[in-house]
């Protein structure tokens, strides 16, 4: 069963991690993001959950890796500027395979920006914001339907994988108003439990550790420092080092097949654009204004791993168009997987791309 209702894309974020079994948010008030924490600050409390406004960015996030580490499902909701706040924590949850979901509906910068318009200016960011190198996952819902439903699915690839994981909307999926279907209950996974005799980041063949939350009766010693399979620093082994952030990385970019999610539109076609989150929506009315085989549409829904197996879902193209709110950011993922042209169709100042600009760009490249 299900039931159907009328809602703003934020609190269908919200809804969307209430069902997936969220039970701790901890944040800090920021537009255009707002109407997640306040959401959640109602129905929380309701199912037995915590909602708890912090001082600032940084220690929301600080909150909510506490929280994962006492087993519970936990997430924070932010925009630019406070993206940019928790960005070393970001790595320490990488570094301690904290399982965490972070919602980033994103607006207009670099500062404070435009807090009440749309952008997708921090793609790169959510990948490489923190220091040294690791890897994450990064969600892109273009619909208020698939803020809930991915923001499930970011729940579950979370605790799958043992890694912070993000859900990057931008404004205007955020404020939008659209019918969501609202399931009586989703799929959902939870992480591995720590079997008998391993220990804490002793990793499986998956390079994945079981987990032991604080509580489950297991010994575990957390840090960010560069640690052993049993939790200790060790800082000045380069072979320890290497062993760890190695694993750290592949264990996501080596199952970038399975975390993939990725919608094709008219495989034959000679001329492609390839869209996340809102841009999308633009594109799709383009195609359905002018139904042409030879134009096709890639839309990805998860762009961290990036899925560049996807382009060649259209063998016959010619030229790949894309546009960004931003001056041009995952164009570069394109550009550097593919032997065809690339052509960036970059837009700032927080306005979607009307159908006539994409037309436009169309025709001056076929």
């Amino acid at each position: 069963m299900s039931r159907t209702e009328f809602m703003q894309g934020n609190a269908a974020c919200a809804e969307g991690a209430l069902a997936a079994g969220c039970r701790f948010f901890g944040g800090y008030p920021i537009t255009p993001s707002t109407e997640i924490a306040e959401t959640m600050a109602r129905r929380l409390p309701k199912v037995g959950g915590v909602f708890i406004a912090m001082e600032d960015e940084i220690a929301s996030i600080a909150a909510v890796i506490g929280a994962a580490w006492t087993g519970a499902r936990a997430m924070t909701a932010t925009s630019g500027p406070g993206f940019s706040l928790m960005m070393e924590n970001i790595g320490y949850a990488a570094m301690t395979e904290t399982p965490c979901v972070i919602v980033n509906v994103q607006r207009g910068g670099p500062s404070t920006g435009q807090p009440t318009r749309a952008a997708q200016g921090d793609m790169l960011q959510c990948r490489f914001g923190s220091h040294g190198d690791y890897s994450t996952i990064a969600i892109t819902p273009n619909s208020v339907q698939e803020m809930f439903d991915l923001t499930v699915k970011a729940f579950n690839l979370a605790d799958r994988y043992r890694v912070p994981t993000f859900l990057m909307a931008d404004e205007i999926v955020g404020h939008m108003r659209e019918r969501v279907t609202i399931p009586d209950a989703v799929e959902i996974e939870r992480p591995r439990p720590l079997a008998e005799g391993r220990l804490p980041f002793e990793a499986g063949d998956d390079g994945i550790p079981g987990f032991a939350p604080f509580g489950s009766g297991r010994a575990v010693h957390v840090t960010g420092l560069t640690h052993d399979e049993r939790g200790y620093p060790d800082t000045t082994d380069p072979e320890a080092h290497d062993i760890l952030v190695r694993r750290l990385v592949a264990k996501v970019e080596s199952a970038r097949r399975d975390i993939a999610d990725y919608e094709v539109t008219n495989p034959d076609a000679e001329t492609v654009f390839v869209t996340y989150g809102a841009p999308s929506r633009t594109v799709e009315q383009v195609l359905h204004d002018r139904p042409d085989d030879s134009i096709g549409h890639l839309r990805l829904r998860v762009v961290w791993p990036f899925p560049d197996f996807a382009l060649d879902e259209f063998p016959n193209a010619r030229t790949f168009l894309m546009p960004e709110l931003n001056m041009g950011q995952m164009v570069r993922e394109v550009e550097r997987h593919v032997d065809q042209p690339v052509v960036s169709i970059p837009k700032i100042g927080g306005e979607l791309h009307t159908p006539a600009e994409l037309v436009r760009a169309l025709e001056a490249c076929r």
